[in-house]
């Protein structure tokens, strides 16, 4: 399915009335949502917002870039909103490594992020042995889903235009229109998410998700502390979780 971006008022209320209808519909629906954006955080900006709203197979990009603040400020006669979606405890998204995506929502917009489940965090529960450090998501998508052969050249192909190192720009997200591989690019690692959390969540022990609710709640606090630094090795280095009986 082609991705469906939001780039206009019109199109982000057709979007939240979209999503309302199937929270209201699924007792237990989970958002997938994921961020780009140059140098994401505090310090940088926030480019795209990817969402997979289950069961349907299509990605929204919601255009942050053009849209700017009335992304999570447009509100439906329901009191529904961006803002509202991702603040809410009952309304679960789940993100791969929440904090500088935590970090750039309450820095630019004071979106105080609730209701999270975190996939990094989840990986590293269920791995035996864990190690010292976290897995980034290409690690774990090539190491747990490895018949995702398409998802290699799609990330290949996004990175030669953004990543600097192979001669891109960061600054390729905020060209508008998007490069149909920048697009892929947003595109594929939400789509992935399920796949992954199906994988992780059969392995949880009795015992660690409350330890992992912890820790998500450690990170989401940390992230819009005046002294979070969402870059260096540190961020690498895995939480402590005590033995599960």
């Amino acid at each position: 399915m082609v991705p469906i971006i939001i780039d206009n008022e019109v199109k982000l209320r057709a979007l939240l009335a979209h999503i309302a209808d199937c929270l209201r519909e699924e007792a237990s629906q989970l958002l997938f949502v994921d961020l780009e954006g140059v140098n994401l955080g505090r310090v940088g900006t926030v480019a795209i917002m990817q969402m997979l709203v289950p069961p349907s197979p299509i990605v929204y990009l919601i255009d942050v870039h053009v849209l700017g603040a009335k992304a999570f400020e447009v509100t439906m006669d329901d009191n529904t909103s961006l803002k509202s979606i991702l603040e809410s405890k009952s309304v679960f998204k789940v993100f791969f490594d929440i904090r500088n995506d935590s970090d750039a929502l309450y820095a630019h917009f004071r979106v105080n992020m609730a209701g999270v489940i975190d996939l990094q965090i989840i990986e590293y529960a269920t791995r035996q042995p864990r190690g010292k450090f976290v897995n980034g998501l290409a690690r774990c998508i090539e190491k747990d889903l490895p018949y995702s052969s398409d998802w290699s050249l799609v990330k290949a192909n996004g990175r030669r235009l953004f990543a600097p190192e192979v001669g891109g720009k960061y600054e390729v997200f905020l060209e508008r229109p998007l490069a149909a591989d920048i697009v892929k690019y947003c595109e594929q690692d939400v789509l992935l998410m399920p796949q992954l959390l199906a994988s992780y969540g059969p392995k949880l022990r009795s015992g660690v998700a409350a330890q992992i609710q912890t820790i998500i709640d450690d990170r989401l606090r940390l992230s819009k502390t005046t002294t979070y630094n969402g870059q260096g090795r540190h961020i690498a280095i895995g939480p402590y979780l005590a033995a599960a009986r």
